[in-house]
Order: structure tokens, then C-alpha cells, then sequence
């Protein structure tokens, strides 16, 4: 699924358009973001790319939720 990626006032949070969803990010699996999971606010589980560190944000990646019993 599509999810964008951004930080505003130093809070990151992922964007889902067709679930039109808007949650922050509470704990993330590394420090770089990229090629690990991030958790929201709702209890979604997301597998995020591998990409640089330095990528910049917002952007835009193909991101797959894990289900329930991968979590």
C-alpha cells in the first residue's frame, strides 16, 4: 500500500490515501526508519523499504502492513 511518510513539528507520521488515515509513529524497529517496521498510534504494523539514511521526507514508498499474528 502506498503511505506517505512525513515530520512536522519533529512528529513523524504516516499518511494511508485510500484509507485516508493519518496516525503518528510510536516506535520504530531502527533508528534510520528504512528497511525496518514502524508502529502507529492505531496498532498498525508497517514494513517500510530499504533506503538511504539521508532520504528525505515527506515521500511517498510502497509500504505492506503486517497482520496481526507477524506483529
Amino acid at each position: 500500500m502506498k503511505v506517505m511518510i512525513r515530520r512536522a513539528e519533529g512528529i513523524l507520521s504516516a499518511y494511508v490515501p485510500k484509507k485516508d488515515l493519518e496516525e503518528p509513529v510510536v516506535e520504530t524497529e531502527r533508528d534510520s526508519l528504512w528497511g525496518g517496521w514502524i508502529k502507529l498510534a492505531n496498532g498498525w504494523v508497517l514494513e517500510l523499504p530499504e533506503m538511504a539514511e539521508d532520504t528525505r521526507l515527506p515521500i511517498t514508498v510502497e509500504a505492506r502492513k503486517r497482520s496481526d499474528a507477524e506483529a
